[in-house]
């Protein structure tokens, strides 16, 4: 058998035999320091194994981290273990020779000034001492001189340097512990091409912006771009956002409270990742108060993301609001780098506030004073919007399962219809009376008649209970005589909507001035009519519907605008269907007065996240909620059926509602009920307006090349007063008069120049199309980091165990002694992010980038010297290379991406980006026993000079967030010509 191959050798000139005096390593052979052992091997054709080793090895732990995967030497049979001489720091280096520095990691030389070397680490230029640097191994160094690696140390190189290019394009192996789409994937790439970045993120309800947003500022946290992060939500978002980037990302934000800021404590002095309401600090830097200031005066924010961003309003006529005054200070001062904007309604029906919104991105670009037609052309470069409609799955496939939205009608009984006739009366009246005032009276006493109105639509039961307050305070006619006019405002950025639901019940009490003359007499009819309806004929129809239509045990979320009917609806559920099977979502967290089951009444308390949790869970069946649900809730994971109990005024509310059941996660269409009475003036407009819209969404797809959702457009364009104002009015119209009134008043609605913007607007926006990226989107996830974690693990001497609930694995005591946040071990780690973990265990046992074991195996792959080796089942010679802007200080996230390419053997290249040469990287194995390639040197050189000029053609479009892109060779994988010999 020796001689045969000595002979096969012999007979082929092509067979690489290059001469070296480099020691080699054999097969399971140890590094050890310089000791040497001999072994009897067959002879074959010479060529060099290099153990990249720093540090020497006991026998037991370095059986598995010095592997050799050649058999070198024919030299009398004869090989020698050892280790490779280092190479020598020669007396200059030459420009754009290959360094490594502890700190700043791999680099090259500019210029050599002696004592300092100037050297490019990625995007920034370092000037380090020289003695700090070693020369790193190129791969023309080895395939000059056959040098070839360890097969299982050069697959961790290049596979730390494929998971660190993909992930910091598209945070795919960020430890989200949710599955991550397409279209959040794209965000995050779209987003993280320029750093710092400036976007508003417009997306439809339910696309998952705490998601985009941690998949954002992930790799740029781990990568220390931002150090100082400032999340600004609405107050009863802001554990919401704090909770899911903990959860999902590991980013540990702060809570901004005004305690923890004290003259003795400067909180913002010390806190570097924040998250706090918007409305606190914009009243605190308003009011000129201290810790305002504290807040103005810190240190700038490397990315500020904000929730809800529509509250950053500005009107010609009113001004800005506070909540903007605050975000143009922090901009006036250049405290914020980055910033990313998300809102579902950019465009409330002015340009002058839409203008102003992109102005807080770009000013010099945006802004009311500029042209606006100039400026949409611009609109790609700072919005994005996603839509239900188009976004899919990483097989194309469409996310969203179809709502459908079916009526129940009801009658009043005639005891109702006695009531509502004459609180009607009471309606016009008080409207009638109101007209002959002035000025703040007018208008508070119209809106208190409004507020009422609103009661009255919603049940009997929220309007009797505001009647009786108001009866009860207008007993005292002295106080009544002395009552001063309350100031009212139609809407209080600061205010939820459960709020202003509350403003509707207690407005009632809180003004004293009559509504019309005799209006005590007039409440004790109205009261008296009211006393004998204790069965509403709406929540007779809600519990038939349920029980008769719904299958047995079908979760059920209901939505209604005010606690009173709430309260309603949760005693008739426990009447029918028993105590225990509903929960309860409002603002106060407590309902003050239901039916126990021991048969007393009294007050109930439901925290809002233990109400979802349970109904979530399937503890009970029904979730009665106000809007309170309408944001920041998901409870699609078992729910698909809601009913609107009443219908709020506001379109734009019911798409909110429906937006927490049609969510990613929904597997079921969503069946929609709304309870409606059709003789009401109420359901006549609700009519009218959603044949309008129909006919406006008719207008628009047949506009544009995508269906788009104009729920959030139109009506968001349009802004809630519009409406208000319809409904309000709506009461007084005779029914013959009621359509042509409507058409009339609603003539803005939707109108021509409304619909027109819309279609600017979305012709402009940038969105995600998978027609177009879905090749593109990385097809890997949290699984495909797996083997080269093993692998990472097993070269430093640590063996993986897998166990039913995960992996479990021992840290290396190096990495324990430099990282005081590492753990001695591991147990049940998991590349899965679709298994249920706990809030406390999640961050600790989901692997991925940000995980403080997995990211020491990564920079620990990324910091290894191998460039040349031979691996099984590679079908052709690859070529691994890197590219990088060649220009220097531009604005980029990503500095670094890497590409491969290989040759079939119809001579046809392939060029793959970095998920795909990960991909093939994990069904590579060692080559135990290889056979030397059947190329020599210079061909090797020439195929690696041909699959680079390919990458180099793909550039343009693989690479071009880079301004000038320059691509170097990395590593080299050859196929091993022995396998399955």
């Amino acid at each position: 058998m020796a001689g045969a191959q000595r002979n096969a050798s012999a007979a082929s000139p092509t067979r690489l035999a290059w001469a070296s005096s480099s020691v080699a390593l054999t097969k399971d052979a140890p590094c050890m320091g310089q000791s040497s052992v001999a072994l009897e091997m067959p002879p074959i054709s010479m060529v060099t194994v290099i153990c990249h080793c720093t540090s020497s090895h006991s026998p037991s732990t370095a059986m598995t981290s010095c592997r050799s995967s050649m058999m070198p030497t024919s030299q009398n049979g004869q090989i020698t273990v050892g280790t490779m001489p280092k190479m020598t720091m020669p007396e200059a280096l030459a420009a754009d020779t290959r360094v490594n520095h502890p700190r700043h990691g791999a680099g090259q030389v500019i210029a050599d000034a002696g004592e300092f070397v100037v050297v490019r680490f990625g995007a920034t230029i370092q000037q380090v001492l020289r003695t700090e640097l070693t020369l790193a191994r190129a791969l023309e160094l080895a395939l000059s001189t056959g040098t070839f690696d360890e097969s299982a140390e050069t697959l961790m190189r290049a596979s730390a340097m494929a998971i660190r290019s993909v992930n910091d394009q598209w945070g795919v192996f960020s430890r989200s512990r949710v599955q991550l789409l397409p279209h959040q994937l794209w965000v995050c790439h779209k987003v993280n091409r320029t750093f710092p970045f400036r976007w508003l993120v417009a997306d439809d309800v339910g696309l998952g912006k705490t998601i985009e947003a941690g998949l954002v500022l992930m790799p740029l946290v781990a990568r220390a771009q931002i150090r100082r992060l400032l999340v600004l939500a609405p107050a009863k978002l802001v554990p919401q956002w704090q909770k899911r980037l903990r959860q999902m990302f590991d980013i540990r934000l702060q809570v901004y409270d005004r305690s923890v800021d004290t003259p003795t404590v400067d909180f913002w002095d010390t806190a570097n990742m924040v998250v706090a309401s918007v409305h606190t600090l914009r009243r605190e830097v308003a009011d000129g108060r201290s810790d305002g200031s504290r807040f103005l005066s810190a240190d700038p924010w490397d990315a500020v993301v904000v929730d809800e961003a529509h509250h950053l309003h500005a009107d010609e006529r009113t001004g800005e609001t506070l909540s903007f005054q605050l975000l143009r200070a922090l901009e006036e001062r250049h405290k914020i780098r980055s910033l990313l904007l998300f809102t579902g309604t950019p465009h409330r029906g002015k340009d002058f506030g839409f203008l102003s919104l992109l102005s807080l991105l770009d000013p010099d670009q945006f802004g009311p004073e500029h042209d606006i037609d100039e400026q949409l052309t611009k609109l790609p470069d700072v919005m994005i919007r996603n839509n239900k409609a188009t976004v899919t799955d990483l097989k194309g496939n469409r996310l969203f399962t179809p709502v459908t939205v079916e009526t129940r009608e009801y009658a009043f009984s005639p005891e109702e219809s006695a009531f509502y006739e004459m609180l009607s009366s009471f309606i016009i009246d008080g409207r009638a009376y109101a007209s002959t005032l002035d000025g703040r009276a007018q208008s508070a006493r119209m809106l208190l008649l409004i507020a009422l109105q609103k009661l009255a639509a919603s049940s009997i039961a929220a309007i009797r209970s505001a009647l009786t307050k108001r009866r009860a305070k207008l007993a005292d006619v002295a106080e009544q005589a002395r009552a001063p006019i309350p100031t009212i405002t139609e809407e209080d950025e600061d205010e939820t909507l459960d709020d202003r639901a509350r403003a509707d019940e207690e407005a009632w009490s809180k003004m004293l001035a009559e509504l019309m003359e005799g209006e005590i007499a007039r409440l004790d009819e109205l009261l008296e009519l009211a006393e004998p309806i204790q069965q509403e004929r709406k929540i007779e129809r809600l519990v038939d519907l349920i029980e008769r239509e719904l299958p047995s045990g079908e979760p059920v979320l209901l939505f209604t605008e005010y606690k009173a009917t709430q309260a309603l609806v949760v005693d008739a559920l426990h009447a029918r269907f028993g105590h225990g099977c509903c929960a309860f979502i409002n603002g106060d967290e407590r309902l003050e007065e239901i039916n126990k089951a021991d048969g007393s009444r009294g007050p109930k308390s439901w925290s809002r996240d233990a109400a979802a949790e349970a109904f979530n869970q399937g503890s009970i069946r029904f979730l009665v909620s106000t809007e309170a649900a309408g944001e920041g809730i998901d409870l699609q994971e078992r729910c698909a059926t809601l009913i609107h109990v009443d219908m709020p005024w506001n379109p734009m509310r019911l798409h909110q509602r429906v937006g927490r059941l049609s969510r990613y996660g929904q597997t079921r269409p969503v069946q929609v009920f709304i309870l409606r009475n059709p003789d009401t003036v109420e359901a006549r407009i609700w009519d009218l307006l959603n044949a309008k819209l129909e006919r406006i969404q008719r207008a628009l797809d047949e506009a544009m090349d995508e269906r788009e959702d104009i729920s959030q457009l139109v009506i968001g364009m349009t802004g809630p007063s519009a409406f208000e104002k319809i409904f309000a009015a709506g009461q007084t119209q005779s029914r013959e008069s009621l359509d042509q009134w409507f058409d009339r008043e609603s003539a803005t609605i939707g109108g021509e120049d409304l619909v027109d913007k819309v279609k600017t607007m979305m012709g402009n926006v940038t969105r995600f199309d998978f027609a177009q990226v879905g090749r593109n989107l990385p097809q890997v996830d949290l699984p495909d980091l797996e083997r080269f974690f093993a692998m990472m693990m097993e070269s430093q001497g640590r063996r993986v165990f897998r166990r039913d609930d995960g992996l479990d694995v021992l840290s290396p005591e190096k990495w324990v002694d430099d990282d005081y946040a590492m753990q001695d071990r591991y147990k049940g780690l998991l590349f899965d992010r679709n298994v249920r973990l706990g809030d406390r265990e999640g961050p600790m046992r989901l692997v991925g980038v940000g995980h403080t074991l997995f990211d020491r195996a990564l920079k620990e792959g990324e910091g290894l010297q191998s460039t040349l080796a031979i691996c099984l089942r590679l079908p052709a010679p690859m070529l691994i290379a890197s590219v990088e802007d060649q220009v220097t200080g531009q604005d980029h996230s990503v500095t670094r991406i890497v590409l491969g390419a290989w040759r079939d053997h119809e001579g046809q290249t392939h060029v793959l980006r970095d998920w795909e040469v990960l991909q093939m990287l994990n069904t590579l194995g060692r080559a135990d026993n290889p056979k030397p390639p059947s190329v020599n040197g210079e061909q090797l050189k020439a195929l690696e000079a041909s699959l680079l000029s390919s990458m180099k053609a793909s550039l343009p479009t693989i690479a071009e967030m880079m301004t000038r892109p320059g691509i170097r060779s990395e590593i080299m994988l050859l196929p091993d010509e022995n396998a399955g010999t």
